[in-house]
C-alpha cells in the first residue's frame, strides 16, 4: 500500500522518500506549487532599489540583477551538444511549465564537462519520470549566464547567493527545506 507524503508537517519540511516509495501525483503538484510561490516572492522582494543619488549602481554580478527565466533556453541534455569552448558560466536547470528554477550550478571549465558526470542528471531523470508517470506536463531545460566572474571564488559566491535567493530544490543546500523526493544525489 503506497502512503502519500505529508507535505505540511509542523516543521514545514519534506521527508525524503525511501528508495521503495514513489511521490504521488498530488504530492508532486503541491511540492512544485510551494516552490513556485516561494520563487515568485523571492523575485519580487529582491529587486534592487536605489536609495540615494550617491548609491553605487548594482553590479552585473548581483544575484538580484540575474533573472534565469529570461535567459535563452536550451535542451536539458545540453551536455550532448557540441562544447562551447573553455568558457565558464553559471547555469540553471528550469522546469519551464510553471516555471521553476530547480538547480543552479557553476562550471570550472565548460558546461558540458561539468555535467557529463554530474549526479543531478539522474535526479532530473527521476523528476521527469514522475511527471510522465502521473501524466503531468514537464519541460526541463537549461539556461546559461555567460557574464560570470572569471575568478572561481567570486563565481562560487554568486552561485551560492543564487541558490539561497531562489531556494532551488535540487541543490543540496535546500534539501532540508524541500526534501529529496526524486532520490539521493
Amino acid at each position: 500500500m503506497n502512503q502519500q507524503l505529508n507535505l505540511f508537517e509542523q516543521n514545514n519540511q519534506y521527508s525524503p522518500l525511501r528508495p521503495d516509495n514513489k511521490i504521488g501525483r498530488e504530492a508532486l503538484v503541491e511540492w512544485k506549487q510551494r516552490i513556485f510561490i516561494y520563487q515568485q516572492q523571492a523575485q519580487q522582494t529582491n529587486s534592487p532599489l536605489q536609495t540615494s543619488l550617491f548609491d553605487v549602481a548594482p553590479s552585473h554580478c548581483d544575484p538580484d540583477s540575474i533573472d534565469p527565466f529570461t535567459l535563452k533556453l536550451h535542451s536539458s541534455q545540453f551536455y550532448q551538444m557540441p562544447d562551447w569552448g573553455d568558457a565558464v558560466c553559471i547555469y540553471f536547470i528550469i522546469d519551464n511549465t510553471l516555471p521553476l528554477l530547480l538547480y543552479v550550478g557553476e562550471t570550472l571549465s565548460t558546461p558540458k564537462k561539468r555535467w557529463q558526470n554530474h549526479d543531478c542528471r539522474d535526479y532530473i531523470a527521476n523528476y521527469i519520470y514522475a511527471h510522465r508517470k502521473h501524466k503531468l506536463e514537464v519541460q526541463v531545460c537549461s539556461a546559461f549566464w555567460w557574464d560570470t566572474p572569471a575568478d572561481r571564488k567570486a563565481r562560487l559566491k554568486l552561485e551560492s547567493e543564487l541558490i539561497n535567493k531562489f531556494s532551488t530544490p535540487f541543490n543540496k543546500e535546500n534539501w532540508q527545506k524541500w526534501g529529496q523526493p526524486f532520490g539521493k544525489i
